[in-house]
């Protein structure tokens, strides 16, 4: 399918197929996601995937609808349908039009998916042991609040340690300490 497994892009496929368990899919939500989407092949689904990455993920501009050409010809009418979609995309629409709502819908299937089936937390290895939901929430207020070059991230704001942790990691793999220099007065 030339789908990279780091990324969004495996995420996007279980999210689409409602898949129950990461990277692992079972029949019946492999044959239901493939047949509502009408993907009939890899190809297509691999193009599902991307196309839901790139308005969702990627801010891209969406694909608009094929409309009916109306062709009216000595008082007859008639109806010329656009060339057939790849694959149904009832679903890309809605996302489309509610890009929002997606996103949560998308976010809210990945905390569900990555966290123990009888837990609470997503179980992490380091200096966080657990992310809660409230931290979960925090992270999506904090994707839709902060610029990606973090230009308008405060350092002072009410942001949980974990996000301030990883701000402080992305300016200085950037090569931007973020350091700021207090003069003794």
């Amino acid at each position: 399918m030339e789908i990279s497994l780091e990324g969004a892009l495996p995420l996007i496929l279980a999210w689409q197929l409602q898949g129950s368990e990461m990277a692992k899919f079972k029949e019946d939500e492999w044959m239901k996601g493939t047949c509502e989407l009408q993907a009939s092949n890899c190809q297509t689904l691999s193009l599902v995937i991307r196309e839901v990455e790139d308005i969702l993920l990627l801010d891209k501009p969406s694909i608009r609808p094929e409309s009916i050409i109306p062709s009216i010809t000595k008082k007859k009418s008639i109806s010329v349908a656009a060339p057939a979609e790849p694959y149904n995309r009832q679903k890309y629409f809605q996302y489309v039009s509610n890009r929002d709502k997606a996103f949560v819908e998308l976010y809210t299937f990945c905390f569900n998916l990555a966290k123990p089936p009888t837990g609470r937390n997503i179980d992490m290895d380091g200096t966080y042991k657990g992310v809660n939901k409230d931290l979960w929430n925090m992270a999506l207020e904090f994707c839709r609040t902060v610029h990606p070059d973090l230009s308008n991230y405060e350092p002072d704001g009410a942001w949980p340690t974990m996000l301030d942790d990883f701000v402080a990691w992305k300016k200085l793999s950037n090569g931007d300490a973020g350091q700021r220099t207090v003069e003794a007065a």
